[in-house]
């Protein structure tokens, strides 16, 4: 059986980050690459945004930054904001992450490995501004700031941002959120040297909302061209990854495809339309190995099947799908298994 194939198009992702960073100026663009590059693969993003000039990445976690740190070289600024262990503090502090730290406990121990290993932390507090996605309280932002401080004396830290999550849920809600991370950024400013990075916004808001963006936005999924779920299409970006599988016998008029669920392929999606040579097409069954097509005129072994992409062959976009399951573009693409090929195109 042949393996169906992930096509990324390192052309279309240089393009879509040229967009992206054009519609948010002057805020920077972070590049976030959670989950291995949004299952695009990790190490071609960051070889790929760093022909485009990208310097900032968000890994998630510090293992990940690792990773983005031998890939990029040291001009490169790498953001993790994942909670930590002190052994993967200790990493970060000697490659040069920044971190993102979003409780108490966690600034302690980041204070106490950066003043065993003599390196000072750079260091973005997070302020929580309603979501309760991890984030300092309010209430507990003074005194947060008192312990950074006091460490920025000694030479065991540089705050050097401030940032948070929103819901984006409503422009309400968010304006709130905005509101009380200004405030925090104001009680940063007073205790010190005011941090010159602040980052509120990612993906959606940081496209729509031009008054949230700070002087960083973080984005991950538009610049793969991966629309918000219910969301508009995105001017100037196409999706990055198109999935193809192909046709291993005809059945009774209709089309078996070399992909299932066992590659990946959600089985609920059944029902979905997919691009073939015939047009759009219903993806009528989606088996453990297999799958069935609604059959076209002179369709045969070997026909090329599109299941998701830019829309070139009739099919629809991963969040297009991801719609139809109440999920995610994203979920679409990171579930796929290695089984299925990557293949790179310039």
């Amino acid at each position: 059986m042949s393996r169906p194939e992930l096509r990324i198009s390192s052309e279309t992702f240089r393009a879509n980050i040229e967009a992206v960073r054009a519609r948010i100026e002057p805020s920077t663009l972070m590049l976030v690459l959670k989950d291995d590059a949004y299952g695009h693969g990790l190490r071609w993003a960051v070889e790929t945004a760093v022909q485009t000039g990208i310097r900032w990445f968000g890994s998630y976690d510090i293992r990940s930054g690792l990773e983005v740190r031998r890939i990029a070289g040291r001009d490169a600024r790498i953001f993790a904001w994942a909670t930590s262990t002190d052994d993967e503090i200790d990493e970060a502090l000697a490659h040069d992450i920044d971190l993102g730290v979003g409780t108490r406990e966690y600034l302690s121990r980041v204070i106490a490995r950066a003043a065993v290993l003599g390196a000072p932390a750079r260091v973005h507090l997070k302020i929580d501004t309603g979501l309760h996605r991890n984030g300092v309280l309010p209430e507990e932002w003074p005194e947060a700031l008192a312990e950074a401080r006091a460490a920025e004396r000694l030479g065991q830290l540089e705050l050097v941002g401030v940032w948070s999550h929103i819901a984006e849920a409503s422009d309400a809600e968010d304006d709130e959120a905005q509101t009380a991370f200004l405030d925090a950024v104001r009680i940063a400013g007073e205790s010190g040297p005011a941090p010159a990075l602040l980052h509120l916004t990612a993906s959606a808001a940081s496209w729509w909302r031009p008054e949230l963006r700070g002087s960083v936005s973080r984005i991950g999924a538009f610049c793969y061209g991966i629309r918000s779920a219910d969301g508009p299409e995105l001017e100037g970006v196409r999706p990055v990854a198109s999935l193809s599988a192909l046709v291993e016998e005809i059945v009774d008029g209709a089309a078996v495809i070399a992909i299932g669920s066992f590659d990946g392929l959600p089985s609920t999606l059944s029902g979905m339309p997919v691009g073939t040579p015939g047009g759009t097409r219903t993806l009528a069954e989606i088996g453990q190995t297999t799958s069935v097509v609604e059959g076209w005129p002179g369709a045969q072994v070997g026909d090329e099947v599109m299941l998701f992409g830019p829309g070139e062959s009739g099919e629809v976009s991963a969040t297009t799908l991801a719609e139809r399951i109440d999920s995610v573009g994203e979920e679409i693409l990171t579930r796929l298994t290695p089984r299925v090929r990557r293949i790179v195109r310039e």
